[in-house]
């Protein structure tokens, strides 16, 4: 009975055996050296697999493989060893310009990139090993290369790696489909837009057990094509660091950003805004859970605004006159310790003339502030829309705003339908502005809603 189950197994892991082409690259005459330009070796290995309808290129033995742009292709795993690097080139000219480009309009020096994919299937990052962008100003003070770009892709792997110094963003991912990222560490800090991973039109993402030390935004979602949504992303169990945002949803915003869960995350020392939800192109948000997150030192937990502004390269500024809609967002269970910052920590929620966010839920809030508004901010009045007129040519950030808010708590413009259960914010200092500021707002509804004060006044 063994004999046979034995054979039933050979005869079922037979077709396995024979994708798992594997070529350690180091067998072939790649140097580990930090110094010895290795593309072609690394490139002729990805372009064998793929003949052979699938394989391993394996980067072992330790110490730095130097590379140009290398082009993944469809069944090939890049499998980096623990203890090993693949090292980018420190000089812009090793990078192909056929790398597709990217999609901001004012951010055409980010086109090249050191790893690419089109149009391919079943590619694996993977390895415990290190990707290390070399992306220090002195190497790419102008033009500046991403470290990874997938373009038009399905069943994309990334896992167990950690992505360190790249020059610009580390990632984006444009209209791709069935996305796993585990385990992986990024460190972006030697240079600037240091953006972690970015899902432009992607469906089915998933983000797990990862961690985020960012010049910019941790996770970005957005659409730069109108026929290209962002849809089903999940992102568990991952911790953000970052000069910028956490995770920001929007800003290229032409196609819908919708089904989006973010969960059992932490969020410490980001300078600008934990969450970052923004439409302002003609696309439409809705369908939205973040729950369980624990933030300290996070200025803005929540930053979201309906707006117009023309983010991506290729939007007509006719659209901007076609705003859809933003509602149901849901904020459950949140711990938030900001007493060490100044009063300019809030969650504001904020749509303009005409354009509502609608159906926002907040429950299980606790939010610790240091207060000290005085009573002429508490009588601020006149602040600015999120609107061409006053952005300019700006993105919508909070410095639009013009300085402190008329709340201590909560800052809520032009919304439509808004729910407070079970919120307590407890303050430092002495606090006289309102805990909630209300401005062309309708429907809004509370339970337990309470604002306590840690010292006596």
């Amino acid at each position: 009975m063994m004999k046979v189950f034995s054979l039933f197994a050979l005869i079922i892991l037979f077709p396995f055996y024979l994708w798992a082409h594997v070529i350690d690259i180091a067998q072939r005459g790649a140097k580990n050296d930090g110094l010895t330009d290795n593309t072609l070796c690394i490139q002729d290995a990805i372009d064998e697999c793929h003949k052979k309808g699938g394989g391993v290129v394996l980067l072992s033995g330790g110490g730095k493989y130097l590379s140009g742009t290398l082009f993944l292709k469809s069944y090939v795993t890049l499998r980096i060893g623990n203890g090993t690097t693949l090292l980018a080139s420190p000089r812009i000219e090793d990078y192909s310009e056929d790398t597709h480009k990217n999609m901001y309009k004012s951010e055409s020096h980010m086109d090249r990139c050191f790893i690419y994919a089109e149009n391919a299937n079943s590619i694996v990052l993977d390895g415990y090993g290190t990707i290390d962008g070399n992306g220090f100003v002195s190497n790419f003070p102008r033009q500046r290369p991403m470290m990874i770009r997938f373009k038009d892709c399905r069943r994309i792997t990334l896992k167990d790696l950690s992505l360190v110094n790249p020059a610009a963003w580390v990632s984006a991912w444009l209209y791709c489909d069935d996305i796993t990222v585990s385990g992986i560490r990024i460190v972006s800090r030697v240079n600037r837009n240091g953006d972690g991973l970015d899902f432009d039109g992607c469906t089915n993402v998933r983000v797990t057990n990862s961690s985020f030390d960012t010049s910019d935004d941790c996770i970005c979602l957005q659409t730069s094509k109108p026929d290209s949504p962002c849809r089903n992303v999940v992102v568990n169990n991952c911790t953000f660091t970052s000069k910028w945002a956490g995770i920001r949803i929007g800003l290229l915003s032409r196609a819908e950003i919708s089904s989006v869960t973010v969960s059992n995350c932490t969020f410490n020392d980001i300078d600008d805004a934990g969450l970052k939800i923004q439409q302002n192109e003609g696309g439409c948000m809705s369908d939205m859970i973040f729950s369980n997150l624990v933030m300290k030192n996070v200025p803005r937990p929540v930053f979201m605004t309906f707006c117009k502004q023309r983010a991506c390269v290729d939007a007509p500024k006719e659209q901007l006159d076609s705003l859809n809609y933003m509602k149901r967002f849901f904020f459950t269970n949140f711990i938030v310790n900001n007493d060490g910052l100044d009063k300019n920590s809030v969650f504001l929620f904020s749509g303009i003339p005409g354009h509502y966010i609608e159906d926002v839920y907040l429950n299980g809030i606790y939010f610790n502030i240091a207060g000290g508004g005085t009573e002429e901010e508490a009588e601020r009045k006149n602040i600015p829309e999120f609107d061409l007129n006053s952005m300019k040519n700006h993105w919508p950030e909070y410095r639009c705003l013009g300085g402190v808010l008329p709340a201590s708590g909560f800052y809520l413009r032009h919304v439509r339908g808004i729910n407070f259960s079970n919120v307590i914010v407890k303050t430092k200092e002495k606090e006289v502005r309102p805990l909630v500021k209300e401005e062309n707002v309708s429907g809004l509804k509370t339970f337990n809603l309470e604002k306590q004060y840690s010292a006596a006044e």
